[in-house]
């Protein structure tokens, strides 16, 4: 054979997949471990005081713990999405959770880390929650298997009927049925069986295990409560034991990985995918923000700030710690990078490589941390961080204020006021990057965005009996008499309607007073109500959310809170707030004057007539004055 000929076929030879897979061998692996709805403060190396989180704890000494990392938003899908990704949700297309059986998707026009690797010769699992379909397991809609995974486990969104024994897991698009165990655990025990299959122990994985604990429905195994026990009540032994939980297959998943050899080359990224869910007061939604301001869906921190710890032996020292910011969205170029994968040119990719953290050196962003979330209020609907500065807007960006994160991590204090170019700079920055943004998705957030969320069904709250003799109709709540006038102690959403000798049909002014029963807690909240038929649905409120800092408008349940309005005003959780609402019904509009702030609002179109007025609040107890009608 002539050198020539010998030349050529070991050229052609480099660029077949054979030898690409063969050079993969040398490669590093990668495991990418989520948590759902876990705060920044859940763990014991995060500070929590009560939580038992041994192999975790262990993990950050092991690796470096980011005080300062991001989930690309303040809910679920889209945060999964940019992980695959390196984009923000509203330029893949996830922009929102979603729902079964909906339209969104994670596009197959998308390019995921996951076939990246595939290219390079990695064999690709998944265990557990997926959450980037609506049509999961449907030819109707890109699968696990459409995006460069081998092997999946997975659910479309929840375990159900919840964490215990799930039965809605489907393995490479065949249905399972009920399988024993802990979701995390079975998600955890899945990875590990599909590690020791594979046929070459050689060949470089990549493994992404995204857990359904905390989310709820909730539910811990009896083994990881225990460490709770003295604890009274059960809805933190439940959360606390789920954290455990999860905490233990992810200990379990690290032994596997020692066990088989591959711990020194496996690069381990640990997170969660946005903040805790509910208020953190009652119940099992119990997750700690560790001080931070907001919870799940929320643009400030406690909504989007998460844990992160990241461990590569030889690569990352033992026991560092970073307060530098980072997001999911980093995850795929620092893999590419790795890797020496070129990022895509075709498109934007919004995270970065962290590989000069890792080393202990800055790192550079073309792109801002962004987030948007159509869950959020209104009022603080968008959010870009740049250096320490980061500059909250609402959702159609006329309104905004600015805080120092370095300074003021609790963003107590908008300082839009006080430093006046930084917030023109910050502002036109965010005005641009959004549109910019906006203008790269697919645009599905316009078919389902404040319309619908202004049309949320509400629930009805059960009657209850009056035993003040002042209200025509009671809902939900206990009612007494008070010097102040009337305390509302509601189950969950609570009103309290009184109906008028005559109707208001045209121009009124009512006056009432009204304050916070409660001694501690952070849910506070009271408002007038207005309605032609005396249910939940069909009624106005305007008050405020104590707890939010807000002044709001809304029609309906409490989940179209600020739906007509909102306004960030200054108190104290114990103020008692004077509330002049003036109301045109032949123009649809109304304002309210609280404590020296003015709300606008517009009347819903169904409102043509006041017939009951009354109180409101939910999940917690507030006192009314008796209204007073002009």
């Amino acid at each position: 054979m002539s050198k020539t000929v010998l030349a050529t076929i070991l050229a052609l030879a480099a660029f077949c997949p054979f030898n690409i897979a063969e050079g993969a061998k040398d490669s590093p692996n990668f495991i990418v471990f989520l948590t759902d709805d876990q705060g920044w403060g859940d763990l014991g190396c995060y500070g929590h005081p009560i939580i038992k989180s041994p192999n975790l704890d262990k993990f950050a000494s092991e690796g470096l713990r980011l005080t300062q990392c991001y989930a690309a938003c303040s809910v679920c899908s889209p945060s999964r999405s940019a992980i695959l990704t390196g984009r923000t949700p509203y330029r893949n297309g996830v922009w929102r959770w979603i729902p079964g059986g909906s339209i969104y998707h994670l596009r197959d026009s998308e390019i995921t880390i996951t076939s990246l690797l595939k290219k390079r010769g990695y064999e690709t699992c998944h265990a557990g929650k997926w959450h980037l379909n609506g049509k999961f397991n449907s030819d109707d809609q890109p699968q696990p298997d459409d995006h460069g995974y081998d092997h999946w486990l997975a659910t479309q969104n929840n375990a159900a009927p919840n964490h215990m024994n799930p039965t809605n897991y489907v393995r490479n698009r065949e249905e399972v049925g009920r399988m024993e165990g802990p979701s995390a655990v079975i998600a955890a025990s899945e990875a590990i069986h599909w590690l020791k299959g594979r046929k070459d122990s050689k060949t470089p994985f990549f493994i992404t295990v995204w857990t359904h604990e905390p989310h709820l429905p909730i539910e811990s195994a009896h083994q990881y409560m225990k460490h709770y026990s003295d604890i009274e009540d059960e809805g933190i032994r439940q959360h606390h034991g789920n954290i455990t939980q999860l905490d233990d297959a992810f200990g379990k998943l690290m032994a596997a990985v020692d066990e088989m050899g591959y711990r020194d080359n496996t690069f381990v990224f640990f997170t969660s995918d946005n903040g805790p869910e509910g208020n953190g007061t009652k119940g099992r939604t119990r997750g700690s923000t560790g001080g931070l301001r907001g919870r799940k869906r929320a643009t400030h921190e406690g909504g989007i700030r998460v844990p992160g710890i990241v461990r590569w032996p030889g690569k990352i020292k033992a026991g560092s710690v970073s307060e530098t910011p980072v997001i999911g969205s980093d995850i795929f170029p620092t893999i590419c990078d790795v890797l020496d994968i070129p990022l895509p040119d075709d498109r934007t990719i919004d995270g970065t490589t962290l590989l000069p953290l890792f080393s202990g050196n800055a790192i550079q962003r073309e792109q801002p941390l962004y987030w948007r979330n159509h869950l959020a209020p209104a009022e603080y609907r968008v959010g870009m961080r740049i250096g320490d500065w980061k500059i909250v807007g609402s959702d159609n960006l006329t309104s905004f204020e600015l805080y120092n994160i370095k300074e003021d991590w609790q963003e107590t204090t908008d300082v839009a006021g006080e430093f006046p170019d930084k917030f023109a700079e910050l502002r036109e920055a965010l005005i641009r990057h959004d549109a910019a943004v906006l203008a790269e998705g697919p645009g599905w957030w316009k078919l389902d965005g404040q319309s619908k969320r202004a049309n949320r069904k509400s629930a009805e709250p059960p009657a209850r009996e009056d035993p003040t003799g002042a209200f025509d109709v009671v809902l939900g709540t206990s009612m007494s008499k008070t010097d102040f006038g009337y305390l509302m102690s509601p189950e969950s959403e609570g009103l309290a309607f009184q109906k008028l000798d005559r109707p208001i049909k045209d121009r009124a002014t009512i006056r009432l007073k009204y304050r916070s029963a409660q001694k501690n807690g952070v849910t506070r909240n009271g408002a007038l109500v207005l309605a032609s038929t005396p249910t939940n649905g069909a009624s106005f409120k305007i008050g405020t959310a104590i707890g939010m800092n807000q002044h709001v408008a809304f029609a309906g349940g409490w989940g179209n809170v600020g739906n007509a309005g909102s306004k960030r005003a200054a108190f104290a959780p114990d103020d008692t707030f004077e509330i002049a609402v003036s109301l045109d019904l032949s123009k649809r509009t109304g304002s309210a004057e609280i404590n020296g702030t003015t709300l606008s609002f517009s009347l819903p179109p169904d409102l043509k007539s006041i017939e009951y007025v009354g109180f409101y609040a939910k999940d917690t107890s507030t006192e009314f004055s008796v209204p007073v009608i002009e």
